[in-house]
């Protein structure tokens, strides 16, 4: 889980209950396959819903 364009990854952390108890847990980021084009390229790239939107808004 890695967003090829800025790099985004996995973190962890601790899920903190009622009663204090922590265990530990991760947050995914939101990576999808899409075909984008990438210097005059289409190429497939495992990328993050945020750069996505970003390189569509880009395109307008």
């Amino acid at each position: 889980m890695k967003c090829d364009i800025c790099g985004k990854r996995a973190h962890s952390g601790n899920s903190v209950s009622h009663s204090k108890r922590h265990t530990k847990r991760r947050w995914l980021p939101n990576v999808h396959r899409a075909t984008i084009i990438i210097n005059g390229k289409k190429g497939k790239v495992n990328i993050c819903t945020r750069c996505l939107r970003t390189q569509y808004k880009e395109a307008r």
